[in-house]
């Protein structure tokens, strides 16, 4: 497979060749919005767009298939986050319904927006640390 560095424009060729990729390592990585090979590139080349290859090293990142996964996981962190969070608050402060009516939904919004990339990154990094979906060889 042929792939051209974003940074010097030297094609060079990328084989897979079956070395150990550590799922710890890479999820890490993912959840900086960096490239899961190197550490280097940036994974993301929008908000939620995630590059097609790698601008440091050349890994092809187009082949993941995060699709609705990462928002599932932001819902479940969210939840496990504001429900417990809203119960403790409503008990020790008597906060009003109308300020508990705008809080509540604009710390939701905040939190998602910036859980959301970090979370995608990191199901992108595990998907290609484990050779899943498009980051199969072959």
């Amino acid at each position: 497979m042929l792939y051209t560095n974003g940074m010097t424009g030297e094609r060079n060729e990328k084989v897979d060749d079956g070395t150990d990729r550590p799922a710890r390592r890479a999820i890490g990585l993912g959840l900086q919005g960096k490239c899961p090979a190197c550490g280097s590139g940036r994974l993301f080349r929008s908000f939620l767009k995630p590059a097609d290859r790698c601008p440091s090293c050349g890994e092809a990142l187009d082949g993941h298939q995060a699709d609705d996964f990462p928002a599932y996981i932001v819902i479940l962190l969210l939840g496990h986050i504001l429900v417990p969070t809203m119960i403790e608050v409503n008990h020790l402060f008597d906060i009003p319904l109308l300020w508990q009516s705008i809080l509540w939904p604009v710390l939701t919004i905040l939190l998602a927006v910036a859980l959301i990339q970090p979370v995608k990154g990191a199901v992108i990094a595990f998907q290609w640390a484990r050779r899943m979906h498009g980051f199969a060889p072959g």
